[in-house]
């Protein structure tokens, strides 16, 4: 049986008489990693922010987790996990201490050593947020997400800036979350990763969705078009080739 960990219906925000989301509905099922997609400026972190009770919305109905948007809030916040921008960590303590501080926060108990060693991050409890790679900043900005131990977690272009190395690292971070029942709401521009990790995907611009299906029914209905791609495709690209010659391995300072 599906079960619908999140459910949108008739979505609306408007700013004065900007209409930024414009009536959209979408279910997330449980336990899948759902992607949200379209350019910017098309509606898809103000919805995402809504869901998190990060922002009013002007209408519309939203249940999370069986908790409706408009009467439990609190419960809400309790089941989810946000990614929070590195920029927001307190500069001065170290990992283990900004977990031990979010810790207090969410009035959760957390090994902050085995938290650390799940994002590949252990050796570097000592260290300050300033003092990471571009990788180690995203792998501990999505350790925050975990410390309440969320049902559902929202993590917004988590691999922008990353090189080919640290981005696929970040995608096995991400399915191994997932593998252990979590479900991940994310938000890229790069459909090759969207392809890769999302199970069903949902396409949004100037404030509604165009199109929701997997990725790969997607690209089917538009290959039945008949579409075709001006260049022939060949079964490698030129970021295989970089991970093939250079290897899998992290290279961070």
């Amino acid at each position: 049986m599906i079960n619908n960990i999140i459910s949108v219906k008739n979505l609306v925000k408007n700013y004065g008489e900007v209409s930024a989301v414009r009536g959209i509905s979408f279910d997330v099922i449980e336990g899948e990693i759902f992607g949200l997609l379209g350019p910017n400026g098309a509606g898809k972190s103000t919805t995402l922010e809504i869901i998190e009770t990060l922002r009013d919305k002007t209408s519309g109905d939203i249940w999370v987790n069986g908790f409706n948007l408009d009467q439990q809030p609190d419960e809400i916040k309790k089941v989810i996990g946000v990614q929070l921008q590195t920029s927001g960590f307190y500069p001065s303590l170290n990992l283990l201490e900004l977990i031990q501080l979010f810790c207090g926060l969410y009035n959760r108990d957390v090994d902050g050593m085995e938290l650390l060693d799940l994002v590949n991050l252990k050796e570097k409890a000592k260290a300050q947020v300033k003092q990471l790679s571009g990788g180690q900043k995203q792998r501990f900005s999505i350790a925050t997400t975990l410390i309440n131990k969320p049902k559902i977690i929202f993590l917004d272009e988590p691999t922008t800036g990353l090189d080919p190395q640290a981005r696929r690292s970040l995608w096995e971070l991400i399915k191994g979350i997932r593998a252990k029942g979590t479900t991940v709401i994310i938000t890229t521009h790069y459909m090759d990763e969207a392809e890769v990790l999302c199970d069903r995907v949902a396409i949004i611009d100037s404030g509604k969705i165009i199109a929701l299906d997997t990725p790969e029914k997607l690209v089917d209905q538009l290959v039945a078009t008949g579409f075709e791609r001006p260049k022939e495709m060949k079964k490698a690209n030129l970021e295989d080739v970089f991970i093939q010659l250079t290897g899998h391995a992290l290279r961070e300072e």
